[in-house]
Parts: structure tokens; C-alpha cells; sequence
């Protein structure tokens, strides 16, 4: 095991690529989290705060996505590690890619359609409450009414997608022994 251990952990990835990941699963989970629990309150203004929040941090992490893949095309992620590659069946590595591609393509769509959800129903998006951005949309009620479900489908998605991705490197570490969070953990590089 000490073996498969090393040979996992001598093929890190890089630490902007580290930093990305954690930055960009922070604040999916918080995203996620405050939209979950804004989505019920009364009109008030802690919603309105929170719809604030939730607003310009889903720009940053749209920002933050786009700078993650543009690194990614930079200095593409290590290979699976060769003893961990030949232990799952093509099944598991066509859901590897696949959970991967489908993450960066939500990573994009969730905050796009919020946006435009935003800009239709009137409501600017301005981060940090300093900067506002140009409507994605013209304003009207019912093309809100459309994209808003598609918003709250596509998050639940990404958070699916996540969750597999959670399992799986679990799944990887604890029962395969593979050592896989090694490479991905800032405080475990070498």
C-alpha cells in the first residue's frame, strides 16, 4: 500500500490548480447553501441582502470558473495515477470525464442563468454592491418565470454532480487505498 501511496502522491496537481478547486468548492457549498436557505423567506431585508450576496458571489465564482478553466488549458491536471487507472473498470473512467465535463459546463450555465433570470426580472446585478453589470436580458416578467425554474435545476444539478465527484475520491482514498486526496490537499504537498 505505502507504493500505491507514493506513486498517487508524486503526481500532485499544481498549487493554483489546488487553490482553484478549493476556492471554487467553497463557494459553490456557500452558494448553494445561502440559495437553499433564501429561497423561502418572506420578503424582507435579510433576503434582499442575501439575494445581494448570492448575486455577486455567483459572478465571482463564474469569474472564478473561467480563470480555473483558462489555468486548465494552461498546465492540464496529472494523469490518473497508472496503479489507480488500471484498477477501475472503462465504466468508471467514462464517468470520471464525463462528471468532469459535465461540473465545468455547470460551473458556467448555473451562474449564466441566474444572471439572466436576474436581468429579466428586473433586477440588476451589481457586485460587491459597487459594481454594477450590464442586463444580460431585457426586463420581462415572463420570460423570468421561464428561466427561473432552470436556475434552481441546474444548481441541484451541479450540487448531484458534486456530491458524485465527493463520493468517488472518497470511494478512491478510503476504499481503494489509492491516496488520491493527496494531490488535491494544499497541506499535503511535496
Amino acid at each position: 500500500m505505502q507504493e500505491v501511496n507514493q506513486a498517487s502522491h508524486s503526481n500532485p496537481y499544481s498549487l493554483p490548480a489546488v487553490l482553484f478547486h478549493w476556492l471554487l468548492a467553497l463557494g459553490l457549498a456557500g452558494l448553494f447553501g445561502v440559495g437553499l436557505f433564501m429561497a423561502d423567506l418572506p420578503i424582507s431585508p435579510l433576503r434582499l441582502k442575501l439575494f445581494n450576496w448570492h448575486k455577486w458571489a455567483g459572478i465571482c465564482v463564474l469569474v472564478l470558473s473561467l480563470l480555473r478553466l483558462c489555468w486548465r488549458l494552461y498546465q492540464p491536471p496529472p494523469a490518473l495515477p497508472l496503479e489507480m487507472k488500471a484498477d477501475m473498470p472503462a465504466w468508471q473512467q467514462i464517468a470520471h470525464h464525463g462528471t468532469q465535463y459535465a461540473m465545468y459546463t455547470l460551473f458556467f450555465i448555473v451562474p449564466l442563468v441566474g444572471w439572466a433570470y436576474s436581468s429579466a426580472a428586473g433586477f440588476p446585478v451589481v457586485v460587491f454592491g459597487l459594481l454594477p453589470l450590464p442586463d444580460w436580458v431585457s426586463a420581462d416578467k415572463a420570460l423570468a418565470e421561464l428561466i427561473k425554474p432552470w436556475h434552481e435545476i441546474s444548481a441541484f444539478a451541479l450540487a448531484g454532480l458534486v456530491g458524485l465527484h465527493v463520493a468517488a475520491a472518497l470511494k478512491h482514498q478510503f476504499v481503494d487505498k489509492h491516496a488520491l486526496l493527496q494531490r488535491i490537499l494544499p497541506a499535503r504537498r511535496s
